[in-house]
């Protein structure tokens, strides 16, 4: 080998990490020349996939953690989460998922973040965060990130963060549920959509001030959000969330 360069491994991303990639690199094995014994994860990096979204890592057909140290002629072997893993012991690249999962939604993904709160998901948004306020939400909470800013993964503090590749918000929430296998967590109508407070039941009386003539008229069940005090009852706008959850659901 010529160059500044000594040795060389090999790299290979399965999956979905392959998005990450220049399409001339994408689903074959790609060189990289290093000096030293670099941690693992800063070839990964240096390759354009962020470590919070690799699953395991295989080297020479062993897994290996972050703390692995690059050798000469590695054969690397990196899978995404939310894909089929090998059937090996694996170790763990960092602590599991928060139960329940909590979220945390860049500046861009608002409509995801209203999607993921009707669906009963602790949802933080705000639409002048920066991403600085993104990452200490997440670091002090312990909530998953999940970004369309793929340069944001980058930063070493985040343990769970996810590039939502999906455009529309239908098919980002799609994504989400299925990459973290969250089917069975749905819980609608738990939250609020305007601040992720959770709703809990009120008496009519307790809010009767508030109501206009005709819901006092029409509508005897009601819901207040236990943060924003946003009132909800099942009239035209709670058909359009179960339209939208069948929007969802097909």
């Amino acid at each position: 080998m010529t160059g500044k360069y000594k040795y060389c491994a090999s790299f290979r991303f399965l999956g979905l990490l392959n998005d990450f990639l220049p399409r001339h690199w994408r689903h074959r094995p790609r060189p990289y020349r290093f000096n030293g014994h670099p941690g693992i994860k800063d070839p990964i990096e240096a390759l354009g996939v962020p470590h919070s979204e690799v699953a395991a890592i295989l080297v020479n057909g062993r897994p290996v953690d972050f703390r692995y140290q690059l050798r000469p002629l590695d054969r690397v072997y990196v899978h995404p989460v939310g894909e089929r893993l090998p059937a090996l012991p694996l170790p763990a690249l960092r602590p599991t998922l928060p139960e329940p999962p909590r979220f945390v939604v860049d500046v861009n993904l608002g409509k995801l973040a209203r999607w993921l709160r009707l669906l009963g998901f602790d949802t933080s948004w705000r639409n002048h965060w920066n991403d600085r306020q993104v990452v200490e939400r997440a670091v002090a909470e312990e909530r998953i990130i999940l970004t369309r800013d793929r340069r944001l993964l980058f930063r070493r503090v985040i343990e769970h963060g996810f590039w939502v590749r999906a455009v529309n918000p239908v098919r980002q929430v799609h994504e989400v549920v299925r990459r973290l296998g969250l089917q069975d967590q749905v819980q609608p109508f738990r939250r609020c959509l305007e601040c992720n407070g959770l709703i809990e039941p009120v008496s009519k009386a307790e809010i009767l001030h508030l109501l206009e003539p005709l819901t006092k008229r029409y509508y005897d069940e009601f819901y207040r959000c236990s943060d924003c005090g946003k009132i909800y009852w099942k009239g035209s706008h709670f058909t359009r969330l179960l339209e939208k959850l069948e929007t969802l659901r097909a």
